[in-house]
């Protein structure tokens, strides 16, 4: 099993050299826009796009062995960045100084940001600010972010990264510059996975399809017990509507402690995508009477969203959508 790294200490990128090769094209001619929004679903390679591009205009010199915008891990400006001690680069996300993951961004440190572009750069042509991920954001940490963009500093470049940006604040968007970022594909994905974790074929595949072909999606999942969950999902759906209590108790057992929401998580993902696929197919052969399985699919996404949000109890809201999918497929 390969560690993990931040993505401030990935010096290498797959796949997406038609990008950096447009934003360094770009910086080259001194036409960079003071914001770019990053695109495209996570785990697919934007965080770590931002730190290259960071390090190469807080003036770290081309390495092409690391790629179009790659730089030597030992030079100074990498260095700094790594031990976050760069006096040009600001970076917002989840992860405090203490490491824990908070639910958003605080808009405390948000506010931050404009303090930070009032300064002229240090030791850099630039300043340099890295939001991971915008999505984090909450309302008054957006506005926050606004009023940099409708102010733009005059060697500041913010990179925002983003999996959702039809969620953002539209005066958000339209202050941007999009960098799209595409997933790799299922057999490019399954092999950055096999690379790095001792799976078979079959379980990278799997795991590549989970993850929309996003090598960094897999990868992470391959750590988080999602084949498990995967089984787990498929037992329960193919088993309506009978209901496996002893599976369903010892799921319930995984959801507890600090861990139990990221598998709780997997689970209605899980099952929401078999439900959906399930449905597709149905739908596809004409027929009927899907009202039930669209409603058991609301309920698992509604859920979803409101267990940790609302704190609500994992056990019961697991019991909650099985009911309705039972159902569902009695009436099918």
């Amino acid at each position: 099993m390969t560690e993990r790294h931040h993505p401030r200490e990935v010096f290498d990128l797959q796949g997406h050299q038609a990008a950096e090769a447009a934003f360094e094209a770009t910086r080259a001619r001194g036409r960079l826009h003071h914001a770019w929004l990053l695109t495209g679903p996570e785990g697919v390679g934007k965080a770590t796009f931002a730190y290259r591009a960071a390090r190469r205009l807080l003036g770290a010199p081309v390495d092409r062995s690391h790629g179009v915008l790659g730089t030597r891990p030992d030079h100074p400006v990498s260095r700094q960045i790594i031990a976050h001690a760069h006096p040009d680069l600001f970076v917002l996300e989840r992860v405090g100084q203490d490491g824990k993951v908070r639910k958003v961004i605080p808009v405390d440190e948000a506010r931050g940001l404009s303090e930070f572009f009032s300064k002229s750069p240090a030791s850099a042509p630039h300043r340099v600010a890295i939001i991971d991920a915008a999505d984090d954001l909450n309302v008054n940490a957006a506005n926050a972010i606004l009023k940099t963009l409708e102010e733009p500093p005059a060697h500041g470049i913010l990179l925002m990264v983003s999996h959702s940006p039809g969620g953002l604040l539209p005066t958000i968007r339209s202050r941007c510059r999009r960098l799209a970022f595409q997933p790799l594909g299922l057999d490019a994905a399954a092999a950055f996975v096999r690379e790095r974790e001792d799976v078979s074929v079959e379980d990278a595949l799997r795991l590549a399809k989970m993850a929309g072909g996003a090598p960094g999606r897999a990868w992470a999942l391959a750590g988080a017990n999602a084949l498990a969950m995967d089984d787990a999902a498929r037992a329960l759906f193919e088993g309506l509507p009978r209901l496996d209590e002893a599976l369903t108790l010892s799921l319930a057992d995984r959801f507890r402690g600090g861990e139990g929401q990221r598998q709780f998580d997997l689970l209605f993902d899980r099952l929401g995508e078999r439900v959906h696929n399930f449905a597709v197919e149905r739908a596809g052969q004409g027929i009927g009477g899907l009202d039930r399985w669209a409603a058991a699919w609301e309920t698992l996404q509604r859920l979803s969203r409101d267990v940790e949000a609302l704190n609500l109890d994992r056990t019961d809201a697991l019991f909650t959508a099985l009911g309705e999918l039972r159902q569902a497929a009695r009436t099918a």
